[in-house]
């Protein structure tokens, strides 16, 4: 700065041409400010000439103010830390002030909500205490059966002496003191007389869906999601069925699967698989050979032998799996075959066999039937029919069907991811009835599907895919 100060008056001593006479000093006023003086000795002349040159004149006030001016801006430079710091003092007092009224609105929002916090504590401590009397409380009297049914009341008690009209039975049930002209109750207890608490008395009934028996016998009530267990590897798999023996005797277990392709016209091949493992891996462990073709997909296991209708006849054949020979055939009476009276999704689904609980069946229609579903109980032995039951089931309006416990389950659609089973026909009572029950096609194409009573399951074959899905029995 003092370098600066320096430069300007020698500028001005130059510009003046007596920079060897000028002179300068500084001092304080009457009020108190800074003062800066110069002078300048004239080269020429012994005193100032009474009126001055004008351009000379005008010239020396412009440089003194453009000195004074400089000298003000570094006046002002020296004190800068200063002003600088006088200045922002403001600014932090504001934001300051301003954080610390945030500060106090915390604090009260706090206080608000710990308040909040005492008074649910208070209200939860006040319910657990209420809990914990009502369940110290004893239950009320037992009702007595003429108070359940007010045929057994006296009549004196059901109308009121001067009228006709019956009245509650609560206006009939003496108090503690024997009165028994207002509308109270023994089992209501007065706190006080604003305030009164009233009990309900709770009635335990078994649960409806719990299985009948160990048997696992019953109605059915609900089917499962459907669970994958393999995709067939070609063409001829589309269509086909697959088993487990819920009775399987000596050579084979009850854990080995046995499968049937059912696309072809001379479909004889018969595969099994030695658990469910393997046939998800597709690695059979027995290949039969049939001695005489399969008619669709209505076979079924049962005590060791395979049942199935024979190609474009009413005949159905026992393979018995040991000896791998003809066991028995018997021509079911009447039947239709070969696309006379099949599912709705066709595919010559004319004769079905299933087994369950109770034993060997026929699932089919006659011309007498008229299209409608003929249930047949049949000798697994020798093939004999039993007993039949003629339902009013049309055959074709369903898409399959399967037996649990004596009943025939009919399921709606083949296609529908979401149908549902919609008939049921008990041949104890000999009666049918409309239910719906969810069931999914994932696929969309279930050609086949049947019960297995050793896992209660249904095996179903869902284009291409076997499937499984559990079932749920109980009482209705």
């Amino acid at each position: 700065m003092l370098m600066l100060l320096s430069m300007c008056v020698c500028t001005l001593l130059l510009g003046s041409q007596a920079q060897d006479r000028a002179s300068m000093w500084r001092g304080n006023d009457r009020s108190g400010l800074c003062q800066y003086s110069f002078t300048v000795a004239s080269p020429g002349e012994a005193s100032c000439p009474q009126v001055a040159s004008g351009p000379e004149l005008e010239g020396l006030k412009t440089r003194l103010g453009l000195l004074e001016a400089l000298v003000s801006r570094l006046a002002a430079g020296d004190a800068g830390s200063g002003s600088t710091s006088s200045g922002s003092e403001p600014g932090l007092r504001d934001v300051l002030d301003q954080a610390v009224g945030e500060r106090n609105l915390l604090r009260a929002e706090k206080q608000l909500l710990e308040g909040e916090l005492e008074a649910l504590q208070r209200r939860m401590e006040d319910m657990r205490k209420e809990m914990e009397n009502l369940g110290n409380r004893p239950c009320p009297p037992q009702r007595t059966p003429q108070t359940l049914n007010p045929a057994l009341q006296d009549s004196s008690l059901d109308r009121p002496s001067g009228g006709s009209s019956a009245i509650s039975p609560l206006m009939g049930r003496p108090n503690s003191q024997g009165n028994t002209g207002g509308l109270r109750d023994p089992a209501w207890e007065f706190s006080g007389p604003g305030f009164q608490e009233m009990k309900a008395e709770v009635t335990e009934f078994p649960v409806p869906d719990r299985p009948d028996d160990t048997s696992g016998c019953g109605h059915l009530l609900a089917v499962g999601e459907p669970v994958i267990h393999r995709k067939a590897d070609t063409i001829a798999g589309k269509y086909g069925v697959w088993m487990q023996d819920p009775e399987a005797v000596s050579t084979y277990g009850p854990n080995m699967v046995w499968r049937i392709d059912t696309v072809g016209s001379d479909v004889r091949q018969l595969f099994g698989y030695e658990d469910m493992e393997q046939l998800s891996k597709g690695f059979p462990s027995k290949v039969m050979l049939l001695p005489e073709a399969v008619e669709s997909t209505g076979a079924t296991l049962y005590r060791g032998s395979l049942y199935y209708q024979r190609r474009r006849s009413r005949t159905i054949l026992r393979y018995d799996l040991s000896s791998e020979s003809i066991a028995a055939r018997r021509d079911l009476p009447h039947a239709g075959f070969h696309g006379q009276f099949p599912y709705s999704w066709g595919g010559y689904t004319d004769i079905d066999l299933a087994a369950d609980e109770s034993g060997l069946w026929a699932v089919y229609s006659t011309s007498k039937a008229k299209g409608a579903i003929v249930i047949s109980k049949l000798d697994p032995d020798t093939l004999e029919v039993r007993r039949s039951w003629e339902t009013n089931i049309r055959k074709n309006s369903v898409a399959n069907s399967f037996m649990i416990c004596g009943k025939l389950y009919t399921v709606a659609s083949y296609t529908s991811p979401n149908t549902t089973v919609n008939h049921v026909y008990d041949t104890e009572t000999s009666q049918s009835k409309a239910v719906a029950i969810p069931f999914r096609n994932k696929f969309r194409y279930t050609s086949m599907i049947d019960y297995n009573p050793a896992q209660k399951k249904l095996l179903a074959w869902d284009n291409f895919h076997m499937i499984s899905y559990d079932t749920r029995l109980g009482r209705q």
